[in-house]
């Protein structure tokens, strides 16, 4: 199966003549996964530099993604080679406010690693530049567009679980449940929760614990990915949106083996869907059935007629997962839209996470948008 067969859409090649180029930082976010090479064999894109202060990592890198040129200072790299594409590739969120701002001085389209950056703030100005200087912002959360979940929201939309009521997600629960958790990969539920509710949220509660107790502000703290800080051990959240949808988050190592995989459950008036998250995510379904003196006869069962549940091997890559999100891009490049994983929606999930803070700080229920854009952590 070839990677373009796995796209919602077909997309055509790219302009004649456009140049890429990479920022990186080993040792702070490295490329991420896979962002040092999501340009590589693009029809029309030539790989012109790559840039990271780390001269053996970025030789590694360059090994990878071979451009024509090295740099230690991407601002000299931006300045010197005025690139049409960009990918913002280091893990940690850290630098990419700064890094964001200089690729779009320098005109360039950007495909940037996720969290799109530390604060709504930082997002903001981001987004703020972009819409200015024309320019398209997409961010890698993949499974918006992973083959599974375009099948999976063709489904509901003709009818597979009835009318939508709630969803729940479910982190990881590993080493790092609780603020970990709901920053690193909590991002992709929530950008999936709007996908799925076709809605934006309208407010949020939680309770955010550390060691039993809620937290405070000085309960922050830095993890190793440097993503800006977080708090708590355990977490729950709900939110409100519109058409009486009701979603929650959990995140809690205590539940893990009661919970499962990590990922989003849909439930319905006719049924439930579950997407187990992952690079190539799976989708199970649930019909509902009436319940007997035995119980009721549940199951889950994988989700009939996706051809994409086939695919094997490199198809199922992140490689290939970076391919359709920078073809999409190059699409909306040329036909002047957002991109379906746009820089919008990557903010409006990393806004999710500081309402779910903003929450548990207040003990209360906080509106969305959010009015205080700055890190309820920080300050």
């Amino acid at each position: 199966m070839a990677a373009t067969a796995l796209l919602p859409r077909a997309v055509a090649a790219a302009p004649a003549g456009l140049t890429a180029a990479i920022i990186g930082h080993t040792g702070r976010g490295d490329y991420g996964h896979g962002m040092d090479i999501c340009f590589n064999d693009l029809p029309g894109v030539k790989v012109v530099a790559i840039a990271d202060p780390n001269e053996a990592g970025r030789s590694k890198a360059a090994a990878r993604c071979n451009p024509q040129r090295q740099y230690a200072d991407y601002r000299e790299m931006l300045t010197r080679e005025k690139p049409n594409l960009v990918s913002v590739a280091p893990r940690w969120s850290e630098q990419h406010r700064d890094m964001a701002l200089a690729a779009i001085a320098a005109e360039a389209h950007l495909f940037m690693e996720k969290p799109i950056s530390v604060s709504c703030a930082e997002a903001d100005e981001i987004l703020a530049a972009a819409e200015k200087s024309k320019r398209k912002v997409a961010v890698a959360h993949q499974m918006r567009l992973a083959p599974a979940v375009t099948h999976l929201k063709k489904k509901i939309d003709a009818g597979l679980i009835g009318d939508l009521l709630q969803m729940n997600a479910f982190g990881k629960m590993d080493a790092r449940a609780g603020g970990e958790d709901l920053l690193v990969l909590g991002v992709h539920l929530f950008d999936l929760m709007r996908l799925f509710s076709g809605g934006e949220p309208q407010w949020c509660v939680s309770r955010v614990l550390h060691q039993g107790g809620d937290i405070t502000k000085s309960d922050a703290r830095a993890i190793k990915e440097q993503v800006g800080p977080v708090a708590g051990d355990e977490i729950f959240a709900s939110f409100a949106f519109p058409n009486g949808v009701n979603a929650t988050f959990t995140s809690r190592a205590r539940l893990q083996e009661n919970t499962g995989w990590w990922g989003l459950e849909l439930l319905g008036s006719k049924g439930t869907a579950r997407i187990l998250a992952d690079i190539w995510p799976r989708v199970m379904f649930r019909p509902i059935k009436p319940w007997t003196n035995a119980g009721r006869p549940d199951e889950w069962k994988p989700l009939e007629d996706d051809a994409a549940a086939k695919a094997t091997g490199a198809e199922q890559s992140t490689t290939f997962a970076n391919r359709r999100l920078v073809e999409d891009l190059l699409a909306a490049i040329q036909e002047d839209r957002e991109p379906i994983c746009s820089g919008r929606n990557a903010a409006t999930a990393l806004e999710i996470v500081m309402a779910v803070y903003q929450a548990a700080l207040a003990g209360g229920k906080v509106t969305l948008p959010l009015k205080d854009r700055g890190h309820p952590l920080q300050g």
